[in-house]
């Protein structure tokens, strides 16, 4: 694991700063969450808290005040108190002196004298920043904040003014998150390598008569072995039918021969995540009808990685993915007529109906606009996204019943360069003779 180091986290805090003069962010981290009775749901801290502090903490709030004409910049922490007792049970705090200390912090407090605070923060102040409808905290957190708002408002006739306007402070850090610095990108590197090993051990391992679940297991073996201590999502491990659900979780069905496996699984590495498709054969041979709906989408995915470079609208690799989908089920006579009469009548959507990919970083699906006014993001040199083209065949009158249950997603993790683009994951074979000269092994 790499050893915390503050510099990157006071460099963000450095670059949203001088976007305050005058005015107050205020952001806090997530809760934890009840599974059941007397058991909490494993903590995962909020992106962008943590985007801009590196605290792991749950119970913690981060105040960052704008410079005025009579004071600095600053970052304040609230955050839980050291508790021995606690500790015992729960683990390790840090407490507001080592806080204050180890994340590079100009002040740290407990949370207990946030609200007694907050409103000092935010009297004669222009603009408050802070995410409205906080996700996990919405109720609490917004009624936190107007109750903060209207108790500097009660001291109008003491001659201090409430901020005028209250802004959802995501708007200045998408932007932000959107472009990795060099610190993110190593550890989304990381990420995807030991992914891309996790893929690798599951073609290794699979074979039919075992469960999706125990391939499942396999995958869970690699993340935890080389440091991801967690999926970044609820990993998918879909077999015969279970291919064509894009969303499926339940990953109890036994495996027979002839079944395509697909599987959508990627671990998160020091919080960033991974995000990887692969299928093959659960016997380690493609049949006539799984190679030919395989090398599709192969082929949509190595076009969609030309058109995955600065410059480009973010749109342009999906288009590029509709056009061969589109001549592939042409070609397979899943489609009848041009590739334009195909694209413009929509008649791929029955086999392809998602998007070519989304962004990635702290969140699988990460922060960041991909349209604004009409007008689609330009892709940018740090942007890190997915490619991630499908094809899935369910039963159907107009289906030949080779194609039946054959599901079929390659995605690949791919961070935008100054001049064009890395495959974070071009080590996971996608190859049909890759795949079965592994899976032979």
């Amino acid at each position: 694991m790499t050893a915390f180091t503050p510099q990157p986290y006071q460099a963000r805090r450095a670059r949203l700063l001088p976007k305050l003069d005058n005015a107050v962010a205020v952001l806090a981290t997530s809760h934890e969450a009840v599974r059941n009775r007397d058991a909490y749901y494993s903590y995962r801290h909020d992106s962008y808290f943590y985007y801009l502090t590196g605290f792991t903490e749950p119970e913690a709030v981060l105040v960052l005040l704008g410079k005025t004409k009579d004071s600095p910049a600053k970052s304040i922490l609230f955050c839980r108190d050291k508790d021995e007792e606690r500790e015992i049970w729960d683990g390790f705090r840090h407490g507001p002196a080592a806080a204050r200390e180890v994340f590079a912090l100009d002040e740290c407090y407990s949370i207990s004298e946030l609200l007694s605070k907050l409103p000092d923060y935010l009297q004669d102040r222009d603009a408050l920043y802070t995410p409205v409808g906080l996700t996990g905290l919405a109720s609490t957190w917004d009624k936190l904040i107007a109750d903060a708002l209207n108790t500097v408002r009660g001291r109008a006739r003491l001659g201090v003014a409430a901020p005028s306007n209250v802004v959802d402070l995501r708007a200045l850090l998408d932007p932000m998150r959107l472009q990795k610095d060099a610190h993110e990108i190593g550890l989304m590197r990381r990420a995807a390598e030991i992914s891309s090993r996790a893929h690798v051990r599951a073609m290794q391992q699979c074979q039919p008569g075992m469960h999706e679940y125990q391939i499942e297991a396999e995958l869970m073996h690699e993340f935890l072995s080389h440091g991801a201590l967690s999926p970044a999502y609820g990993s998918i491990v879909a077999s015969g039918g279970n291919s064509c659900c894009l969303h499926y979780r339940d990953n109890n069905r036994l495996m027979q021969d002839g079944d395509m496996l697909l599987i959508d699984a990627g671990g998160e590495y020091q919080s960033y995540a991974s995000d990887i498709t692969r299928t093959f054969p659960v016997n380690g041979r493609f049949s006539g009808a799984q190679r030919a709906v395989y090398e599709v989408v192969l082929a949509a995915n190595k076009a969609c990685m030309q058109q995955l470079t600065p410059g480009n609208a973010f749109n342009a690799y999906h288009d590029e993915a509709i056009k061969v989908i589109a001549q592939g089920l042409i070609d397979l006579k899943l489609c009848q007529g041009s590739v334009d009469s195909v694209i413009e009548s929509k008649a791929y959507f029955q086999f392809y109906m998602h998007r070519a990919g989304h962004w990635l970083g702290l969140d699988v699906h990460d922060a960041g606009d991909y349209r604004k006014q009409g007008v689609w993001q330009s892709l940018q040199e740090g942007m890190v996204l997915t490619n991630e083209p499908g094809l899935y065949f369910r039963p159907a009158d107009n289906v030949p019943e080779a194609f039946w249950n054959i599901g079929v997603r390659i995605e690949d993790d791919v961070l935008i360069t100054a001049s064009g683009n890395e495959n974070l994951t071009a080590s996971c074979p996608k190859e049909v003779a890759e795949i079965e000269q592994l899976m032979r092994r």
